[in-house]
């Protein structure tokens, strides 16, 4: 058993709801009160079971191998995003009347990660122009079909599956799985490029800057300023990436604020420079209003 001590302002309830959220995820398990998931570290597989117990999160190594326990550590810490102390971004929204109410209707939630590069850019472009059932779809088949498995009390948990994997196959065989034959390239070409190891996290992280992480990431063929901030975002943690040109970002915004369906660049600069290392949590935060449309206040 691994203990990590719970930041403050910070809801295991609102986080297992966000991971799952009716959708059909297959490398992970949420159930009422815990996260299972199989890991590769330090090329040991492990399956482990996150819980809370009071001022604690509690890992539990279900099945597989024993890693190194601070690397599994970190790994958690990192999924669960509680590095961050969450107070000034609330002091933030609670100046804004429209997103006040945050603060207690989300209270708590973190910025769930994808800590393995590969893994969110594939999902990021899986999800591209599609919507989220369809995206699960697809990458349930991609995971079924080439990741490793692993059968635990009747259940079967999966990894990512590997760049060298999916490095050798062709866009042919992918579009089987449902996939366009664009985004089979694309995600091909990004698994080349991690199994030669062109690109790594490492790599991207030592660049620092999130300018310069964006411009980095933009290179690769099928990652555009969506797909790269969304990365930065969810896999490198920058506190300001934003989501440009996202639907759900939108509609977030319509509902709450009024602003037009298509923002201008403009406008959301305007919006969300108050919240300068903290842009891309208001990201998240707009996210989780559109499952709870009752909860926020109505325009008037």
């Amino acid at each position: 058993m691994l203990k990590i001590p719970k930041p403050s302002i910070f809801s295991f309830q609102e986080c297992l709801w966000f991971l799952n959220r009716n959708y059909d995820d297959c490398l992970y398990e949420i159930t009422e009160d815990s996260a299972i998931k199989l890991v590769r570290i330090a090329e040991e597989i492990t399956l482990f079971e996150v819980k809370e117990e009071g001022k604690f999160l509690v890992i539990n190594i279900l099945n597989g191998a024993n890693p190194d326990k601070k690397q599994l550590t970190d790994y958690v810490k990192e999924w669960f995003d509680t590095a961050p102390n969450l107070a000034p971004f609330y002091e933030l929204l609670k100046r804004e009347k429209d997103l006040a109410y945050m603060t207690e209707d989300y209270y708590g939630l973190r910025l769930i990660g994808i800590p393995d590069l590969f893994e969110s850019l594939c999902w990021s472009i899986l999800g591209q122009q599609i919507n989220l059932a369809f995206a699960y779809k697809t990458k349930r088949a991609l995971v079924e079909k080439y990741s490793y498995k692993e059968i635990y009390n009747g259940k079967t948990y999966y990894l990512f599956p590997e760049p060298e994997v999916l490095a050798e196959l062709t866009p042919e065989i992918l579009r089987e799985l449902q996939f366009s034959r664009q985004k089979s390239e694309y995600i091909i070409g990004i698994a080349k490029l991690f199994a030669n190891k062109e690109i790594s996290k490492t790599a991207i992280l030592t660049l620092k800057e999130e300018k310069l992480m964006a411009k980095e990431l933009i290179k690769i063929r099928g990652v555009g300023e969506w797909t790269a901030n969304y990365a930065m975002m969810k896999c490198l943690k920058c506190p300001n990436a934003l989501t440009y040109g996202d639907v759900g970002l939108y509609n977030a915004l319509h509902a709450i604020k009024g602003f037009p369906k298509r923002p201008s660049r403009e406008l959301l600069e305007e919006f969300f420079d108050p919240f300068e290392g903290w842009k891309a949590y208001l990201n998240l935060y707009l996210w989780r209003s559109l499952a709870a449309p009752s909860y926020a206040p109505k325009i008037t």
